[in-house]
């Protein structure tokens, strides 16, 4: 394809160019036709049996990956989700396909109603969504998937197009999810963290009345064990929360559920500086960003941060005194603010202690970090997010450490998701002990983020967000 059709057509599985350093050959090819199995010609889907439709933060870390097989193709997964954003500036956590039957997923575009419940937020009346979010990886995504070639970005206006709709979600976030008051963003149901079954979870969901078993139909079993999955109970209680939401007219403020996460802020944060760099990139300045990527940074802290236990920790914001309460269970959700390149140096030690410490084995029991502590009461090594390792959260711990000058922990934990991503076949998630393959296989984000590993590791080093933004923080916006 020429160039200048290029910059206008949709990719296609021709785009893709497969030229991987010899030693990677393996691992490149079989990560590639992972993604190319499960592209549907607009965007990728996580998994063809378990997901079949498009996922808000699984095609942010699928855009990070497929920027080295086809930076066409990573803008157009990106555009593709942001098609779909509500007018409230909401990215939902689901874009349905309309040709898949709505018996393959639940919930489906029936339970949501997004046309007709959202339509006050500005629900898209041309594609079904959900009315929930997903953790904001989006800008951060944007950025990197603009410097993989940044010629085809400015002459497609790929920044130009997605900037504004980037900052409008992240206002939404900032101002209509500060149910706490104190700066940070909530979330109002477990699905919009991510770490869907987190013990976390398990104090505020246990005020939530579960809606009976009959009303529903679990579509998750029939493509994964149940001992791998969350319980009837705790889906009910999901069932009921998103029910709630959307008879409020997906409303905010006003449920029983709102929670204050480490990682989703920290990744909220993260896309700040991001959005500054597209800023700079645009011609305006990002001084601001920055500015306001740091109260955040402060925010945090103050809010989610326990120095006697060197972590983060999540704030229940409707229970306890009129502050909340902070949630006392380790989950990796409370070290992922590693990424934050000017955190504190004493708190980047503790976090960095604590992730290789007895409560998570880092490279000593374990070669992924679990999802939560291993020496919690409710851990379980197979269970979704009560203990199994991910691939998302290890890559952002490795490019936290690498931000942070941990160099040789970095190097043994891109290492270990290199070869545990090809032992697994690419699961979507791992016993955190032997590495066995739990959910799916074949899963997208986790074949995305081997690649991104695979690429020149020490291009993350800095990667024209962490390092710069520092500089700028210190020095003023240039730009």
């Amino acid at each position: 394809m020429d160039r200048s059709a290029q910059l206008t057509a949709r990719p296609t599985e021709r785009d893709i160019a497969y030229d991987p350093p010899p030693a990677a050959d393996a691992l490149h090819f079989r990560a590639a036709n992972v993604l190319e199995g499960n592209w549907t010609g607009a965007s990728t889907v996580p998994s063809r049996g378990l997901y079949p439709h498009q996922w808000s933060w699984d095609s942010a870390f699928i855009a990070i990956g497929l920027r080295h097989l086809s930076p066409l193709r990573a803008q157009t997964e990106l555009e593709t989700l942001l098609d779909a954003q509500w007018g409230d500036g909401r990215i939902p956590h689901i874009v349905f396909n309309p040709s898949v039957p709505l018996d393959a997923y639940f919930p489906s575009p029936d339970f949501w109603r997004s046309s007709t419940a959202g339509r006050a937020a500005g629900a898209p009346r041309t594609v079904q969504t959900s009315g929930i979010v997903q953790p904001p990886v989006h800008a951060l995504a944007a950025w990197l998937v603009h410097r993989a070639d940044p010629g085809l970005s400015r002459a497609r206006g790929f920044l130009t197009r997605v900037y504004p709709r980037l900052a409008a979600w992240h206002r939404y976030l900032l101002h209509r999810r500060d149910l706490g008051g104190g700066g940070l963003a909530s979330v109002v149901h477990p699905w919009e963290q991510g770490m869907d079954n987190s013990p976390c979870w398990d104090a505020p969901l246990s005020r939530i009345t579960p809606a009976p078993a009959r009303s529903f139909r679990r579509a998750d079993l029939d493509h994964g064990a149940a001992e791998d999955r969350p319980t009837d109970l705790d889906y009910g209680r999901y069932v009921r929360l998103a029910t709630e939401y959307r008879d409020r007219g997906y409303a905010d403020g006003g449920g029983d559920f709102a929670v204050e996460d480490p990682a989703f802020n920290a990744l909220l944060i993260a896309s700040e500086h991001a959005l500054a760099r597209i800023a700079r990139e645009l011609g305006a300045p990002g001084t601001a960003r920055h500015a306001r990527a740091e109260r955040l940074t402060a925010a945090l802290i103050e809010r989610l941060w326990d120095p006697a236990e060197g972590m983060f920790f999540c704030r229940d914001t409707r229970g306890g005194g009129p502050d909340g309460e902070l949630i006392p269970e380790r989950s990796v959700s409370g070290l992922l603010p590693l990424l934050l390149p000017a955190l504190p140096r004493d708190i980047t030690a503790a976090l960095v202690r604590t992730a290789h410490g007895p409560h998570f084995g880092l490279g000593d029991t374990t070669r992924l970090a679990p999802s939560y502590d291993l020496l919690g009461e409710a851990f379980d090594p197979h269970r979704y997010w009560r203990g199994p390792a991910w691939f998302n959260t290890s890559w952002l711990l490795e490019r936290g450490l690498r931000t942070h000058g941990e160099r040789a922990r970095a190097d043994a934990l891109r290492a270990a998701v290199l070869h545990l991503a090809g032992t697994s076949d690419f699961a979507e998630y791992v016993d955190p002990y032997s590495g066995e393959a739990c959910g799916a296989t074949g899963f997208s984000w986790t074949a995305a983020l081997a690649l991104d590993l695979l690429h020149d590791e020490h291009a993350r080093d800095t990667d024209g967000v962490t390092e710069l933004a520092v500089k700028e923080l210190k020095g003023g916006d240039r730009g």
